[in-house]
């Protein structure tokens, strides 16, 4: 498939003028790697590296192994998809974001790599954003989109048959594969059933208003940590009686990336979703 074909369709079905990110002005360590298409937008083709695409990868972020993995598979005329152009980790201390390898985007660049990043769009509700697929993947019976940022809406509203906050952080640990966090600020019991979801990092104040509004007191997303950098978030919930439950940024925003597979399949292509790490520190 012609590579601008592929940037087209997905431009189409994913991107709306309105959108807006800034991902770009933080990633000048690798700048002389970035098309001017995301010099301008922080969305869309990040590295144009490939006229052609016949193989089609996709991860949540652009890790060495991620990379290498694809180095590793001797391909060409490739394309990398991500959530994010950047690499995501709570324990650094400079930046919880820190930026891909020149010497493996060189690599990329020799072999006809290209690497396409859809954030704000991909969280936008749809049928492969992070928060409805996060959703679906915990049986919640999703009600309505909320939570506007960047020109998307990325979270949900919708009810759970499970009866208890336990209950729910229990079936949350098996969707994801891990022990989540439930910080129990609020009543043990769900009134009516009805949740939140703000996928990756959606504990932030804004959102959780928007939650009171609806009258809404449980939210499930991904970063939770209770450190220095969220203490007023954590403060506001417990105030507002809100439980938390956190799953990490990257095991709350893998579904999105894995159901852009099919997507890619509708399109012809052979794809991959290739796994990575969840940083329980994120908890």
């Amino acid at each position: 498939m012609q590579a601008i074909d592929l940037y087209e369709s997905l431009e189409k079905d994913f991107i709306s003028l309105e959108m807006n990110d800034v991902w770009a002005k933080f990633m000048k360590e690798v700048e002389g790697y970035l098309s001017d298409n995301f010099k301008n937008r922080s969305m869309g083709v990040v590295c144009d590296f490939a006229k052609e695409i016949n193989k089609v990868y996709s991860a949540v972020f652009p890790t060495k192994e991620v990379m290498e993995r694809i180095i590793n598979d001797g391909v060409k005329d490739a394309l990398l998809f991500v959530h994010h152009p950047s690499i995501w980790d709570i324990r650094n201390v400079q930046s919880v974001f820190y930026q891909m390898e020149g010497s493996l985007l060189e690599r990329f660049k020799e072999n006809r790599i290209a690497i396409y990043n859809l954030h704000v769009p991909l969280d936008n509700f749809s049928e492969y954003s992070t928060s409805k697929t996060l959703g679906e993947a915990l049986g919640i019976d999703i009600e309505k989109p909320f939570g506007s940022y960047g020109g998307a809406l990325s979270g949900i509203i919708g009810k759970t048959e499970c009866k208890t906050v336990e209950e729910l952080n229990d079936k949350f640990s098996k969707v994801v594969g891990h022990n989540t966090k439930l910080y129990l600020y609020g009543d043990q019991e769900i009134k009516d059933g009805r949740i939140a979801i703000v996928a990756g990092g959606g504990n932030d104040k804004k959102f959780v208003s928007e939650m009171i509004e609806n009258d809404v007191r449980v939210l499930i997303t991904g970063i939770s940590a209770k450190n220095a950098r969220y203490m007023e978030i954590h403060q506001f919930e417990e105030e507002n009686k809100i439980n938390v439950l956190g799953g990490t940024h990257y095991s709350t925003e893998r579904f999105a990336c894995e159901r852009m597979c099919d997507y890619f399949k509708k399109l012809g292509l052979s794809v991959v979703f290739i796994e990575g790490e969840p940083i329980l520190e994120d908890m």
